[in-house]
């Protein structure tokens, strides 16, 4: 018989977003600086196959020397590091948000993770976020996930959490650890998680097999196929239903009539009226925005020009907007 899987833990850089390219110029001015004597992708990407904060003490001359390169490591990925996601793993998300209780353990920066999923539409899909500034070791964020009495109560894509009945609370063997790097399946393992693998990341699907990860999947839709067999196939329903494809047209249908579109609309509207006051920050695309970060992070900038204001390319605030969004959609189900 099947273990079924009751929740699945994804790491974000090389897993969730594409990190080569983006991770790696971030970094490069801090080698430089702090001289790390990492001048190379190469040599970045083989930091990962321990725990990068392990890795780049062991490059530092004492702890003072370590302390100050890791803060402004930190630093600089909460400034310009705003990789694009991996294609197909929002679609895979969704899916197992509607049955499953979803984490992300990353080494980057709260702020960096708040900012991927906020941006791109998953934040609630996940109940709970481990970074890199709140909890270094993954071993020690995976033990602390397992030991929560209420680690078994997820997000359904929705702000709140499952508050109806008892959750089954997940164990090692029914939690599964989705990541690009080595490192981090030797973490699992230690822990007892299962481990799947990605091989668009960091490491080699033979470095990940080596490591002791079960499986690696070469296309994310594989990562469904692997945990959920044949039910991979049955489409997320309610906040977790991919847009544009349940529902009658393009756009989530609610149950007043309004679609997810209308009241994104509206809501962009509404805060066009409370809020353009205090916008600051210039209209930008997400692909300029990105190339700008990664200039300024090769520049050796350590904080962004815009501030702590974020908007988006219309000039809006995701996280007021997608907060009013839930608000509405919630009054639309209650009526």
């Amino acid at each position: 018989m099947t273990v079924p899987v009751r929740a699945v833990v994804f790491d974000l850089d090389g897993t969730l977003v594409q990190t080569r390219l983006a991770s790696w110029e971030v970094f490069a001015p801090i080698s430089h600086r702090f001289g790390l004597g990492i001048d190379t992708p190469e040599q970045y990407f083989e930091l990962f196959r321990g725990n990068i904060f392990t890795s780049i003490r062991e490059r530092c001359t004492d702890e003072e020397h370590a302390r100050e390169a890791t803060a402004e490591f930190l630093t600089a990925l909460r400034s310009h590091y705003d990789p694009p996601l991996v294609p197909g793993m929002p679609a895979v998300v969704r899916r197992l948000a509607s049955g499953c209780t979803l984490a992300v353990m990353s080494s980057n920066a709260m702020e960096v993770l708040r900012r991927v999923l906020v941006d791109n539409g998953l934040a609630y899909c996940f109940a709970h976020v481990f970074g890199g500034d709140v909890a270094p070791d993954k071993r020690t964020a995976l033990r602390t996930f397992l030991a929560d009495a209420g680690s078994g109560y997820g997000r359904r894509c929705s702000a709140d959490y499952d508050e109806g009945g008892e959750a089954t609370r997940p164990d090692a063997g029914t939690t599964v650890l989705v990541t690009d790097t080595a490192g981090d399946v030797r973490d699992a393992v230690e822990v007892g998680v299962r481990v799947v693998g990605v091989s668009w990341g960091m490491h080699t699907a033979a470095d990940l097999i080596e490591a002791g990860a079960e499986f690696v999947a070469l296309w994310p839709q594989e990562v469904l196929s692997h945990l959920l067999g044949d039910e991979a196939a049955r489409e997320p329903t309610g906040a977790c239903a991919i847009p544009g494809v349940t529902g009658s047209g393009s756009a989530e249908a609610c149950s007043c009539g309004c679609s997810t579109t209308d009241v994104r609309k509206v809501a962009f509207q509404t805060l066009d009226v409370r809020e353009s006051s205090s916008i600051t920050e210039s209209a930008e695309a997400p692909g300029e925005r990105r190339r700008r970060r990664r200039r300024e992070a090769a520049d050796g900038l350590t904080r962004s020009p815009a501030g702590p204001t974020r908007a988006t390319s219309h000039g809006h605030h995701p996280e007021a907007a997608d907060e009013l969004l839930e608000a509405m959609r919630r009054i639309c189900r209650a009526g």
